[in-house]
């Protein structure tokens, strides 16, 4: 009978996943709650609006919403300014990028990559340079101080992120799909609408919301091409507010507060069109 040779029993680890997984959750939630410290501190000042900058408590103590009031009368206008003018913003930003996108990804173009390249080439050059351009021309063509004015400045901030954008999702989109809907009589105008713009949904939403968040945060273009109070977004408003009330910074940061609620509702409301929108072009 042969002998059979057992083979010794490899030695049991410790499994040390558990233990990272709980560091890497000790440290996910410091690094949150730096980033979030200075938003806390800014809704902790507008809820103590008696307290001096120096004076105000680490918790408060009561819900004193005097500041809040105070900032909704003053900058009410101010908001619904920085409303319309950003809704505008993406309208234009979308109905100029998302054609521009679909040409560059489906039509075969010469130079698409140089223009693509020259696209993104066009997000770095300083705003200051582009708004003192701008406002040589404004004053031709009399935008100075328009919503009209104001509107195209902001849509140019989001245009070139946009079309980057959308083009990556689009050049993933089926060919055959595109030719299905020719065949079936579609032309080119109605295929883009009935079927390109219905499958690119994810890097629509996603390129008009950080379309509307360039224009809602945009203080450069809004204090170049405003002379008068005539069109004052909010984040001049803020400006002018901090030099009006210094001494009252709870409503100061009141109006803060008010202004980053819009932005912070629609990132909320879209991080799933978001995260989709980004992603869905990397794969084909």
């Amino acid at each position: 009978m042969a002998n059979t040779v057992r083979t010794p029993a490899a030695p049991t680890r410790t499994n040390g996943r558990p233990k990272r997984r709980w560091g890497a959750m000790v440290f996910g939630v410091l690094v949150l709650c730096v980033m979030l410290f200075p938003l806390y501190w800014m809704v902790n000042t507008a809820l103590q609006p008696e307290s001096g900058l120096l004076e105000v408590d680490p918790v408060p103590h009561g819900l004193d919403l005097s500041g809040f009031r105070s900032a909704l009368t003053d900058q009410g206008g101010n908001l619904l300014t920085s409303l319309a003018v950003a809704l505008g913003a993406v309208v234009i930003c979308l109905a100029i990028s998302a054609p521009a996108a679909y040409g560059l990804a489906q039509f075969k173009l010469r130079g698409t990559r140089t223009i693509v390249f020259g696209t993104l080439i066009t997000q770095m050059v300083p705003g200051i340079v582009i708004a003192n351009a701008l406002y040589s021309a404004y004053v031709d063509l009399g935008l100075v101080n328009s919503y009209a004015g104001l509107m195209l400045a902001d849509a140019s901030l989001g245009i070139p992120f946009a079309i980057v954008l959308m083009r990556s999702f689009m050049v993933a989109i089926p060919r055959e799909v595109i030719e299905a809907a020719e065949v079936d009589g579609a032309g080119r105008f109605r295929t883009f609408v009935q079927v390109v713009l219905p499958m690119s949904r994810n890097s629509l939403i996603t390129a008009g919301l950080f379309s509307f968040l360039y224009a809602w945060s945009d203080f450069m273009f809004a204090l170049t091409l405003n002379t008068t109070d005539d069109v004052k977004p909010i984040t001049l408003g803020i400006y002018q507010y901090i030099g009006a009330h210094v001494g009252d910074w709870g409503s100061v940061m009141a109006a803060s507060v008010l202004s980053a609620v819009p932005a912070a509702v629609l990132l909320v409301l879209s991080q799933k069109y978001i995260a989709a929108g980004i992603t869905g072009g990397s794969v084909k």
